[in-house]
């Protein structure tokens, strides 16, 4: 119990220092890049851990949603691919991106929702029940949608083969996926709880791997278009939340909803993307960065957002359980400064 109790305490930090560990490995990666460059070839084979970790969380009660509420569930999907496609081509073009940058960054504005959205969620107070149910739906759609997508969107630039595309992200996503819904089924809540404690190390432990891999294969380029890269991203990011929360408000949601739908749209796989962008375009590395910065900056930015939104409340809307434990803990303290 001891040693669980102990692992759950480093997930959870592992966790909440997801950003700093990707700035560690990222440096790493450009001050050592012919180490790291020798994990390229296997950066679809750890993408396949985390979907099998993400597999492994998942139960018949998640898709349950979908039924329970579906108008939610198809805004959340709609909106995630066609609002971060639709910015990520205006910025390709507004900017003037170079042709690999910019297919990169349609890989990062067409791939699925990121589980960390889910975190994040949980940290602004959102419906984190939906954060889950919308990143599962738009896993699950991601072989047929994000190649469609990529070329409509992308094929000016470099050439999409969609095909291929589908096989690779059936293989990197939905077969891994699959793994591990099969294994919690035949294992049961229990044995995989101890498994799931865990998931944030080994998840975290790949995605900053991929991205110091990323950092390595591109140091040149990171060092002539960084800057433009991670403008873009970021751009990128506050328009998927902004009109996340604004698709959410038009559907007249609650506020919790808003805010689960701001993050699950701004908030992109960026592990998928970098995958795809290794495996299909390995001849322009630059393909790859948007995604590697998006690692950065995702983990960054939206937790920053959703500490600031955590106490939005509606009129009238139950105090949450966490906010009653601040509540309680404040006044506590203040008993104790007036006793004294």
């Amino acid at each position: 119990m001891n040693d669980m109790k102990y692992l759950v305490k480093v997930s959870q930090f592992v966790n909440k220092t997801f950003a700093l560990w990707v700035i560690i490995f990222g440096i790493l990666g450009f001050i050592f890049p012919e180490i790291f460059k020798l994990v390229g070839p296997y950066v679809p084979v750890l993408l396949g851990v985390v979907m099998f970790g993400m597999g492994l969380t998942l139960s018949t009660a998640d898709f349950r949603e979908v039924v329970r509420r579906p108008k939610e569930v198809l805004t959340g999907v709609v909106a995630q691919f066609t609002i971060m496609p639709i910015s990520a081509y205006a910025l390709c073009v507004l900017l003037n991106l170079p042709a690999d940058v910019a297919v990169g960054m349609m890989l990062l504005g067409c791939a699925p929702g990121g589980t960390a959205s889910n975190v994040v969620t949980f940290i602004a107070r959102g419906d984190v029940a939906l954060s889950v149910t919308v990143t599962s739906c738009t896993t699950l759609l991601a072989p047929i949608v994000t190649p469609a997508l990529m070329y409509v969107f992308a094929n000016q630039w470099l050439a999409i083969d969609p095909a291929s595309m589908f096989l690779s992200i059936v293989q990197m996503i939905l077969l891994p996926i699959a793994a591990g819904v099969v294994i919690h089924k035949l294992a049961g809540d229990k044995n995989v709880e101890k498994c799931v404690a865990a998931l944030p190390i080994v998840s975290v432990g790949a995605i900053v791997v991929i991205a110091a891999a990323v950092v390595a294969a591109t140091r040149a380029q990171l060092l002539n278009v960084g800057l433009l890269i991670f403008a873009a991203v970021a751009v990128q990011n506050a328009v998927g939340m902004l009109l996340g929360w604004y698709a959410a408000r038009f559907m007249g949601m609650s506020l919790s909803k808003r805010k689960t739908l701001a993050f699950e749209v701004g908030m992109q796989n960026s592990g998928l993307a970098v995958a795809l962008a290794t495996v299909h375009f390995a001849a322009s590395p630059a393909t790859a960065l948007p995604a590697a910065v998006a690692a950065l900056w995702h983990n960054v930015a939206s937790p920053a957002v959703a500490s600031w939104v955590q106490k939005w409340r509606d009129a009238g809307e139950k105090e949450s359980f966490f906010d009653r434990i601040e509540r309680e803990v404040q006044e506590s303290k203040t008993a104790k400064r007036s006793a004294a």
